[in-house]
């Protein structure tokens, strides 16, 4: 039997288990898929000691991430580029990293959004954690010219735009209101909508048609900044694409079959998550 799991400090919430455990029952896979808590200052040791432990690897959930990075001795340039591995496998027992963040949100993206990517116009993202950095590498691997990142803490948005390098900018967190004017998509990453607090009071009256407006929140599935962009006839894209999409390569390396995230997956988590 091939074991993965999850690991992070609280871990009870990761709804990975729900997603993998799906895939294995879909595929017939001999397999399972935990979760594991594991405290900060044990996380390097329980990733060196995967394979004794009988496990093919692991999904890395907060405040492990960074440490998940700095252990492992293989690293993808997905995981340098965020400075976090979130996905963890053995290759000839060397413990290797990615960060499939990137890949989730910029495939979720092009299925949901189809064309985003008609014109030469900036992105905007929200934020500058963990999650705006894998986005805005995912947006310079799709060749976008110029990513501008709006965070309330100015200093941590210009680290983000230095360790990025090319074609990302910031602009003051006060001028956030009207990017969706003249970007071509607007991306939330901060956590603000989440469970339905806050309002990150962006104005779409004057937003252009074709832009698209992403939220990486997913409880509520349509935030208010979703909900917002959709009154004015903007297309959106909800944060539950992403979380089952960045499963999909860690499933691959680990289990030898590359799933796909279907619509039967979709309704088993937001089943879980209470939705109608």
């Amino acid at each position: 039997m091939i074991r993965a799991c999850v690991i992070g400090w609280p871990i009870e919430h990761s709804r990975s288990p729900l997603i993998h455990g799906h895939w294995l029952t879909t595929y017939r896979i001999d397999g399972s898929y935990g979760k594991t808590a594991v405290q900060p200052e044990a996380a390097a040791d329980f990733l060196r000691s995967l394979s004794s432990n009988g496990l093919a690897g692991c999904n890395v959930t907060v405040p492990l991430k960074e440490i998940a990075f700095a252990t492992a001795g293989r690293i993808e340039d997905s995981a340098l580029a965020v400075k976090a591995a979130n996905t963890i496998w053995l290759e000839d027992a060397v413990i290797c990293a990615a960060n499939t963040d990137t890949y989730g949100f910029m495939t979720h993206l092009e299925l949901t959004a189809p064309g985003w990517q008609n014109s030469a116009s900036p992105v905007a993202i929200l934020g500058a954690g963990g999650a705006a950095r894998a986005i805005a590498y995912g947006f310079q691997q799709a060749g976008v010219e110029e990513i501008v990142i709006f965070n309330r803490t100015r200093e941590r948005a210009e680290a983000l735009c230095q360790d990025l390098g090319k074609g990302l900018r910031t602009a003051d967190w006060s001028k956030r209101a009207n990017c969706a004017d003249w970007a071509c998509v607007v991306v939330n990453t901060t956590t603000i909508g989440m469970k339905g607090a806050g309002h990150l009071g962006l104005d779409f009256a004057s937003a252009r048609p074709d832009c698209v407006v992403a939220d990486i929140v997913y409880v509520p599935l349509e935030t208010s900044l979703l909900k917002d962009a959709h009154a004015h006839g903007l297309r959106t894209v909800d944060g539950l694409g992403m979380l089952l999409h960045q499963a999909v390569p860690g499933f691959e390396r680990w289990f030898g079959v590359r799933p796909e995230v279907t619509p039967a997956l979709r309704r088993v988590v937001l089943d879980d998550l209470g939705a109608q």
